[in-house]
C-alpha cells in the first residue's frame, strides 16, 4: 500500500504551536529559574516507551472501578514513571482520542480537575480549568485528529518518547500555584500511518502522586480559540525543549 499523504489543512483548522512556554495559570508570571526548581536525576537522551495496545474487556463484561479521586488526596514528590502500566494506560486513551476525534476518551489522560482545585493559587481554578485548560485540550484533540486525515481510523501508535532529565518539579509561589509538582515538557506520540512513521508532541505533562497526567496537548498559549499540534514531524521528531513549568 502506498503511504497515505497528509493533506494541508487551513490554518482556521490548526495551527502548529512553537515553544510559547508561559504560565500554566493565567496571566504570564516569570518562568522559574533554576535555584526555583529541582531537576530529576537522570539521562537527557530521549527514552522511548513502547506503549502496550490497550486491553478492552470481553463483549458483556464491562469493566468497573471504585477507586478513590486521587485529587483528592495529598500531591507527593514522587517523580512518575514513563513505563508504568497506568502512564500506558493514559497514552493509549489519549491516542485513542485522537483517532477517534473524542474528548471524553482523551480526558482520561489529562489532569484531575480535583487536583487542579488544590494546586492553582488563583481566585476561580474551577473556571479556569472548564474554560481554558479543557477548553484548549479539546481543540487540540480535534486539531491532532485533522491532521490524521481520512486514514485516521488505521494510524498506530509505536510509542511515546520522553527526556527524563527534563523533569523539573516546580516549587510553590511558581506559575500561580500554591502546591509544588513534577514538570515534563515535549515529549512526543511516534506512530505509523499509511506506512509512513510520523510523530506530534505533547507540550506539558504535570504529576499529580507519582503519576503523569497531561496539562497542556498542542500548546500553552494562543491568540484564539484555535487548536493546535504540538511540532507535527515525518519520523519520530525531537523532544524538548526543556523548561516551562
Amino acid at each position: 500500500m502506498r503511504p497515505v499523504p497528509h493533506r494541508p489543512l487551513p490554518a482556521a483548522v490548526v495551527a502548529v504551536a512553537g515553544v510559547l512556554l508561559s504560565a500554566c495559570g493565567g496571566g504570564a508570571p516569570a518562568s522559574p529559574g533554576s535555584h526555583d526548581r529541582a531537576t530529576a536525576p537522570g539521562s537527557t537522551a530521549a527514552t522511548p516507551s513502547k506503549v502496550p495496545a490497550a486491553k478492552r474487556p470481553p463483549s458483556g463484561k464491562p469493566t468497573t472501578t471504585t477507586t478513590t479521586d486521587p485529587g483528592l488526596l495529598p500531591q507527593t514528590t514522587v517523580l512518575p514513571s514513563t513505563t508504568s502500566p497506568q502512564f500506558h494506560a493514559e497514552m493509549n486513551a489519549l491516542w485513542d482520542g485522537i483517532v477517534t476525534g473524542s474528548v471524553p476518551t482523551a480526558m482520561r489522560s489529562f489532569f484531575p480537575r480535583s487536583a487542579y482545585l488544590q494546586v492553582k493559587a488563583i481566585s476561580n481554578p474551577s473556571a479556569d480549568y472548564a474554560n481554558r485548560l479543557v477548553a484548549h485540550f479539546a481543540l487540540d484533540v480535534a486539531a491532532a485528529h485533522a491532521l490524521l486525515g481520512p486514514q485516521a481510523a488505521g494510524a498506530k501508535l509505536l510509542r511515546v518518547t520522553t527526556v527524563p532529565g527534563y523533569a523539573t518539579w516546580i516549587v510553590p509561589g511558581y506559575c500561580y500555584n500554591r502546591i509544588g509538582y513534577w514538570h515534563l515538557p515535549g515529549s512526543r506520540m511516534v506512530y505509523e500511518e499509511g506506512g509512513q512513521v510520523r510523530s506530534i508532541g505533547i507540550m506539558s505533562l504535570i504529576s499529580w502522586r507519582g503519576v503523569w497526567y497531561v496539562v497542556h496537548l498542542g500548546g500553552v498559549s494562543r491568540t484564539s480559540d484555535t487548536g493546535l499540534v504540538d511540532s507535527p514531524s515525518i519520523g519520530p521528531g525531537t523532544p524538548g525543549p526543556p523548561g516551562g513549568c
